[in-house]
């Protein structure tokens, strides 16, 4: 998600973005009257930065003979579990002492689509794709879109959903998928991100998302990973208290689609 969201570093407590949700406006004669038009409203989101912290522990003895740098080590690990941790917050955090997923926003089908709500497309399938042209359902997504988002645009899916994307066929038998020669892939002209913490296809899943995330999900850095040795709180171990403050959210409704593998 880092790859391909917006990434801001801040410095207060909660991110604040005050977003427009327009005004309207109408045609008028040279000559003709002209009636009061609605004036713009502001909807405030706000990103609080909430903390991911790991303790791992080792004796002094270890540090003192070990001989391999064990602080090193033990930096990689905890880099690697913050990693895995912010990613599935990214995208399914409920967003309590955590960032909140584009996955647990309120959904509503797309043709009823709303401000603080993800649109989401029918795959036509319970649980599956439609049994006649699957594929089309990823037509439909690609187009429930605004034209402005599309030109960054890709889809989001984890390892099992590409597997199964990969099999699809068009009415004259080819697949869909298109390879290229630099070892990336493109579904019908747009790039895929595999996620692992995408759910995997099942009845009412949104295994597959599409958008522009860059534009859709912001990731707020409060600061950056600290860490406090601590030799005294366990003795004889020493206490490696690593912290990270970040935060996450939808910051443009517009720009992120969902396909639900279902049939209402």
């Amino acid at each position: 998600m880092r790859q391909i969201a917006s990434v801001r570093q801040t410095s207060a407590t909660v991110f604040r973005k005050p977003v427009s949700l327009g005004t309207s406006s109408a045609w008028a004669a040279e000559t003709g009257s002209r009636a009061e038009t609605t004036a713009p409203t502001l909807d405030l989101l706000e990103f609080p930065a909430a903390e991911l912290y790991a303790m791992p522990a080792a004796t002094q003895t270890l540090l003192d003979d070990a001989y391999a740098d064990v602080d090193e080590w033990l930096a990689d690990e905890v880099e690697a579990s913050f990693s895995a941790q912010e990613s599935t917050a990214f995208v399914t955090g409920d967003g309590s002492s955590k960032p909140k997923g584009f996955l647990s926003y309120d959904m509503i089908a797309d043709a009823s689509h709303a401000w603080d709500k993800i649109g989401f497309i029918l795959s036509g399938g319970a649980g599956a794709f439609a049994a006649s042209n699957p594929a089309d359902k990823l037509i439909d997504l690609v187009y429930a879109l605004k034209s402005q988002f599309r030109a960054n645009a890709r889809f989001v899916m984890n390892r099992g959903t590409v597997s199964a994307v990969r099999k699809l066929k068009d009415g004259d038998g080819n697949y869909v998928w298109e390879p290229n020669e630099a070892g990336a892939s493109s579904l019908l002209g747009y790039p895929v991100t595999a996620i692992e913490d995408m759910p995997d296809i099942a009845t009412d899943a949104r295994a597959i998302a599409f958008g522009d995330f860059a534009r859709g999900y912001l990731i707020v850095d409060r600061a950056g990973v600290r860490v406090l040795r601590d030799p005294y709180s366990a003795k004889p171990y020493v206490l490696f208290y690593t912290t990270k403050r970040v935060g996450g959210g939808v910051q443009d409704f517009d720009a992120i689609k969902l396909l639900k593998f279902g049939t209402t």
